[in-house]
């Protein structure tokens, strides 16, 4: 893994498919006095018009969080009619907000799986993903909020 000063990752590797993930930022504090540092890991591929994210939300403690939701932005245009999986909802134009559920200290959340329709068939996009609610509590530090990555229409999948 080589890292720029831009957070630039490349050759990553998921499942045996390699590519090129651009990653800005770590993951979101949340809940209790402590904080929670709450982070996602998965993939993402694009291809035509359809992109397909995969995200497992970890957390790193210190507390545990109740209930969490992530938000997925798009910088692109979504398609007016998505079929969403349970526990995401669009929220505008561009972004959806799926329900991540509790997570232990140290825990892993429930994979979460869900394909998007684009409005239009661009050469490339980024995906930008945050912690959008942490149970109740704010967030003890902006400054690893949200991470970005960089998926082409190449078919091939980009990891974060």
């Amino acid at each position: 893994m080589v890292r720029g000063t831009r957070g630039v990752v490349r050759g990553l590797a998921v499942g045996g498919v390699a590519g090129l993930a651009v990653v800005m930022g770590g993951g979101a504090a949340w809940a209790g006095d402590a904080g929670a540092d709450v982070v996602y890991h998965g993939s993402a591929v694009m291809t035509g018009d359809q992109v397909e994210v995969r995200l497992t939300p970890r957390n790193n403690g210190p507390s545990a969080v109740v209930d969490a939701s992530v938000r997925l932005r798009w910088s692109v245009p979504l398609a007016e009619e998505q079929r969403l999986p349970a526990g995401c909802v669009r929220e505008e134009e561009r972004a959806v907000v799926c329900r991540t559920g509790s997570l232990a200290v140290d825990g892993v959340g429930e994979r979460i799986v869900l394909s998007v329709r684009l409005k239009e068939r661009p050469p490339e996009l980024t995906l930008e993903f945050e912690t959008a609610w942490g149970g109740g509590a704010g967030d003890t530090g902006k400054a690893h909020d949200r991470q970005r990555v960089l998926v082409l229409a190449t078919g091939d999948t980009y990891a974060f």
